[in-house]
């Protein structure tokens, strides 16, 4: 199974790197890291990565995958990406995503009309490229299965791999990495958390979530202007 999972600058690496470390414990799995090129892509923290694949040589996917992170502001925007994802999405059996990754795929039209899930900060906007925003921590709707905010690809990717290769193995990779989250504190979820927490989180993150609305609700626009031509 080819996994084609997008690299891009200023990616959240453990919105990769979680899946990645449960699903390269399937032999059936071949992931490719694919960018535009194969220049070492650097995440939102300034961890590098690189590509061993580009869009040009790129497999054709059978499981698409696109993390989130703060680059996806300019992800949306770029038309070649969106051009590929469609593209790899048409032949692939899976479409699949972990926190603002999700955005990124609603903007290449692979949301639409799908149930979906998000970083809690920015789910809302899911709503404006057709998708159905649903608060959950990994959500499967038909082929698209999509994760929470940034740690949930633990979540997703094992959930996802008991669906494909069956619970008892995914069970034993989750054994296997000892992934027995015992958080220090209550506050992973705005549902749970103090409110004077969520509130520093939201006033900390109001700006570049203003420019996040700002970027896809112009870009949702564009979208709906093409579509009536």
């Amino acid at each position: 199974m080819h996994v084609v999972m997008l690299l891009y600058p200023g990616f959240d690496q453990l919105d990769l790197t979680g899946p990645f470390e449960v699903m390269g414990r399937f032999p059936e799995m071949d992931i490719h890291l694919v960018w535009k090129n194969l220049d070492l892509v650097k995440d939102n923290l300034g961890l590098q990565l690189s590509p061993t694949k580009t869009f040009f040589d790129c497999p054709q996917a059978d499981i698409l995958f696109v993390p989130g992170g703060p680059g996806q502001l300019s992800l949306i925007q770029d038309q070649d990406v969106l051009d590929f994802l469609s593209k790899q999405a048409a032949g692939a059996s899976w479409v699949t995503s972990v926190c603002t990754g999700s955005l990124v795929l609603a903007a290449a039209g692979l949301l639409s009309g799908y149930r979906a899930t998000c970083h809690w900060l920015s789910i809302n906007q899911l709503s404006l490229f057709g998708a159905i925003p649903v608060s959950e921590r990994v959500v499967r709707d038909r082929n698209r299965v999509t994760g929470a905010g940034v740690t949930s690809g633990i979540d997703f990717a094992l959930t996802f791999c008991a669906e494909l290769f069956g619970e008892d193995r995914a069970r034993r990779v989750q054994l296997a990495m000892e992934y027995d989250p015992a958080a220090p504190f209550h506050d992973g979820s705005p549902a749970r958390a103090d409110p004077h927490i969520v509130e520093a989180v939201r006033e900390a993150s109001k700006e570049f979530q203003k420019l996040r609305e700002e970027v896809a609700l112009s870009v949702s626009k564009k979208i709906k202007a093409r579509q009536k031509l």
